[in-house]
């Protein structure tokens, strides 16, 4: 079932690890005590939603005629001279529409619905959900006025001391994540949306950072397991981990290792180690289970660090845990080599295990194999996937530029063929986009492949298809197959994510004109009559679209974000000094100081991954030594 009515339950939203479909139950309804009728009337649910009878989950909201309005220019031909300051202007217009009608229509409330222009709390009194979510794109965009509103509320209504049970990971990557960026913004860079109560010394200064604080030390409560990995919720007032509802209690595995950025930079900034060594603790429990080639099943269960299942993918649940991995490398600048190799590990097995290609044009498909890495390889795609090619190259050169990492030396074979892989990936991401009559990419992409599955090592049998071609019966659409129950776009940012770094790191312009053809199609479908901004498609397989009465917090804090700063100077947040959480959330890079540094080390592995046992590791030892003085005996007598 959709999420229609899910803020009226008081639940956080899951959009960002979850695929939009997915509901978790935070109390137990009346019906689930029948469970024979209860599945008849799923089963009736299911079917009369197939077949599209709900209107619930679409809004007869008007599209609003872009010809007529101060967004006039997007039916005027590009001129031979592209002015990307212009173009970063238009995404700070859109920006300034979403916000104002938020303030508007639904100042202080946690959920925005657009259409309806009214808002709805996840908890008694507010989050501040979009509020903080948004906070440091609004000192990016230099909006002062609107941050110094924002401040007033977070100054006067912001209060964690609320009865309530939320998601950890998700209230940590946007609320945590985004007081820490705003604090690290304000001090860093105090030109950005310049405020005088948070200059130093005046009583506004640590506004941030005493707010992150607070909502850290309750989120702490999620840790209290028997194996240290965090419970899916915790109580804000009680300080109580709550196992998921849902799963048999088992946590998200990207959920419980997508915390580590947040707590690492909070304890450099207090010098608390206890928030650095929760989270440290966590990939130690989930790198001890010693999986297959570094892939990891997407559930993990908090009461004793065991996997549940043998589920691999890149999307929901599976996703940031990849992510995270070589940015815990980048924040502390390389002074914690295990993360690189954590990630090194896993990206090769993503190589072996999940890269595939589409049947007749030979797009670069990242696959899951929903029974385990010996199972049938299923050729779908979330929209969530496409963070990756974005993350890969990233790795490549640590931030840098390709021709900077050229030149100190740092580039060779395997950072070229990373490089290829998410120019392809990109590719593919970008398709998305371009097979679809709006221009906007679908929750969910499924692909036509051969039979049995190229890998990468066999390669596609031809070079693959170009998808700028815009012709609608062009052949390499015919790859990309989407379903009507996973047509919706939610104004997801990754794959714009994805084009910054690539724009960033390879400086090739197509990159930002991808991205502008995206920004277009997103003002063109998504942008309501009136003053109200800009909502959720319900399906982007039809002009016009039906639309859906939602805007996601993400839409400020990440999608306009990540456009804004594909249009800017490349000089605006250097990527060899920062590291981006997985909400697009700022933190600077680091040294380890303060008593900071790797509390743990990774079991001995085989060529595959697989913790060595002990008798194995005597074994290996033994014939180490004996190779040893063969060597030494060979040059004594040589």
């Amino acid at each position: 079932a959709k999420l229609d009515g899910y803020f009226d339950k008081r639940e956080l939203p899951m959009y960002k690890d979850k695929p939009y479909s997915y509901a978790s139950s935070r109390r137990k309804p009346l019906w689930q005590k029948w469970r024979f009728t209860a599945g008849v009337l799923l089963l009736l649910v299911a079917l009369l939603y197939w077949i599209g009878v709900f209107s619930s989950s679409s809004t007869k909201a008007k599209v609003k005629d872009t010809s007529k309005s101060t967004w006039s220019w997007l039916s005027k031909p590009a001129g031979l001279q592209v002015n990307w300051d212009e173009r970063r202007e238009k995404v700070k217009d859109a920006f300034v529409l979403s916000w104002d009608g938020y303030e508007k229509y639904a100042w202080g409330y946690d959920g925005y619905h657009p259409a309806s222009k009214k808002g709805t709390q996840m908890t008694p009194s507010g989050m501040g959900w979009i509020i903080v979510d948004a906070l440091d794109t609004l000192m990016i965009m230099n909006l002062s006025s609107r941050l110094t509103h924002a401040r007033e509320w977070l100054t006067t209504s912001l209060n964690y001391e609320q009865d309530q049970e939320v998601n950890t990971f998700e209230t940590t990557i946007r609320m945590l994540g985004g007081l820490l960026s705003a604090h690290y913004l304000s001090t860093t860079f105090p030109s950005m949306a310049s405020l005088a109560d948070d200059d130093q010394g005046a009583p506004g200064e640590d506004l941030y950072l005493e707010k992150a604080t607070d909502l850290a030390d309750r989120l702490l409560g999620a840790f209290d397991s028997e194996s240290g990995v965090p419970y899916a919720s915790v109580n804000l007032k009680t300080l109580k981990g709550i196992r998921s509802h849902a799963d048999d209690g088992a946590s998200s595995t990207a959920e419980v290792t997508s915390l580590q950025l947040e707590f690492k930079y909070l304890a450099m900034l207090t010098g608390e180690k206890d928030y650095w060594e929760k989270v440290e603790k966590v990939m130690k429990v989930v790198d001890d289970n010693g999986e297959e080639d570094g892939l990891v099943p997407i559930f993990i269960y908090a009461h004793d660090g065991a996997f549940r299942g043998h589920n691999i993918r890149l999307g929901s649940r599976g996703d940031s845990y990849y992510e995270y991995l070589i940015k815990q490398y980048l924040q502390t600048s390389g002074q914690e080599p295990i993360y690189l190799d954590l990630w090194n590990q896993a990206l090769n097995g993503v190589r072996k295990h999940l890269i595939t290609y589409s049947k007749k044009s030979h797009f670069t498909i990242l696959a899951e194999r929903p029974n385990g890495l010996t199972s049938d390889l299923q050729p779908k795609m979330d929209h969530l996937v496409c963070f990756m090619p974005g993350t890969i190259a990233l790795a490549a050169t640590g931030g840098k530029t390709v021709a900077e990492a050229k030149q100190a030396g740092k580039w060779g074979k395997k950072e070229q063929a990373d490089l290829n892989l998410a120019i392809e990936l990109t590719k593919t991401c970008w398709g998305m986009y371009k097979t679809t009559a709006t221009g906007l990419a679908p929750e969910i992409t499924f692909f036509e492949i051969d039979n049995p599955p190229r890998s990468e090592a066999d390669g596609p049998s031809t070079p693959p298809a170009d998808p700028t071609a815009t012709d609608a019966a062009a052949e390499w659409k015919d790859d990309y197959v989407i379903k009507n129950q996973d047509a919706h776009n939610i104004q997801r940012p990754e794959t714009v994510e994805t084009l910054f770094y690539m724009w960033r790191i390879t400086g090739d312009e197509k990159y930002r004109e991808w991205g502008w053809e995206m920004f277009r199609s997103f003002v063109n479908y998504t942008q309501l009559e009136g003053d109200a901004g800009f909502t959720s498609v319900a399906n982007v397989l039809h002009v016009p679209p039906k639309l859906r009465d939602n805007m996601e917090s993400f839409w400020l804090a990440e999608t306009l974000k990540y456009f804004y700063l594909l249009f800017s100077p490349v000089d605006l947040l250097p990527l060899d000094s920062i590291v981006i959480n997985t909400e697009a959330h700022i933190f600077p890079r680091f040294q380890l100081i303060r008593g900071l540094k790797t509390g743990w080390e990774r079991k001995p592995r085989d060529k595959d991954g697989r913790i060595i046992k002990v008798e194995e590791k005597k074994a290996v030892e033994v014939e180490k030594k004996k190779q040893g003085e063969e060597e030494k005996t060979t040059r004594k007598e040589e």
